[in-house]
């Protein structure tokens, strides 16, 4: 039987109660507010429902990831990276972002971030618990991506790229800002054949929470009065455009293949 989450109070059940099928299915209902998104992350909880259907969270076993120093930069992409004309920025152009993440696209039918999903992540946003980063190339917005960014955490949401590699211009350029300044962990929720080549891999969802409970031990839960409290991230936004030319090793972790 799936739980259901009242409005009230921001409480969820044990990460460990998930379903098996379909994987990582925790319970629904709850609400899409800053109180009850910042809860989830922190426990490692996310939202991901379609249109019409009610608001289901999710923890899937095993969960993707991407260790920032672990980040894959083949010949091609650091290429790019270099000599691709890109420009890259963080939280320059949000609502933009999110916008072209939730564009339909040829090989999908519709797009799970609906009108509610954009209206409550700009909230996060202004916030400034939402972030995003962004490739510009001739000063036109080529790709980037979004998610939450927790003091040394960054929740990956959604990422979108309408020139070859934006995408992963976007995500390197993330992960190695992130490994030079302190930066931990990138979620990338579920496995993907295209996160996996850049270096994300799985591991078990027990081991994800006991980072979380780690790093983000000092997090309150959210407070009756509506009061948030939540670590800024741990590393710059607007220093993005530099990791573009870092060397392979230069951040302390990542390499360059073939």
């Amino acid at each position: 039987m799936l739980p259901w989450l009242p409005e009230h109070p921001v409480r969820f059940p044990s990460v460990e109660s998930a379903l098996d099928d379909p994987g990582g299915l925790l319970a629904a209902g709850g609400e899409l507010s800053p109180a009850w998104l910042l809860s989830a992350y922190r426990h490692g909880i996310f939202p991901w429902y379609s249109e019409g259907q009610p608001i289901l969270w999710w923890s899937p076993d095993p969960r993707m990831v991407l260790f920032p120093e672990e980040v894959r930069v083949r010949r091609s992409l650091a290429k790019r990276l270099r000599n691709g004309g890109f420009t890259v920025t963080g939280d320059t152009a949000f609502e933009a972002v999110i916008a072209a993440c939730a564009a339909p696209r040829d090989d999908e039918p519709g797009t799970w971030i609906t009108p509610e999903m954009v209206t409550a992540y700009r909230r996060l946003h202004a916030l400034g618990a939402a972030r995003s980063v962004e490739v510009w190339q001739d000063e036109t917005l080529v790709g980037g991506l979004y998610g939450i960014a927790l003091g040394p955490v960054f929740f990956g949401e959604s990422m979108f790229s309408r020139a070859p590699d934006a995408s992963k211009v976007a995500l390197a350029c993330l992960a190695r800002t992130m490994a030079a300044e302190g930066g931990r962990l990138i979620d990338c929720q579920m496995h993907t054949a295209h996160l996996a080549s850049l270096g994300a891999r799985d591991i078990a969802r027990r081991t994800f929470i006991g980072y979380l409970d780690e790093w983000l031990d000092a997090m309150p839960e959210p407070q009756g009065d509506g009061t948030l409290v939540f670590p800024p991230p741990a590393w710059s936004f607007e220093r993005l455009d530099a990791a573009r030319q870092m060397p392979p090793g230069a951040t302390g972790g990542g390499h360059l293949e073939q």
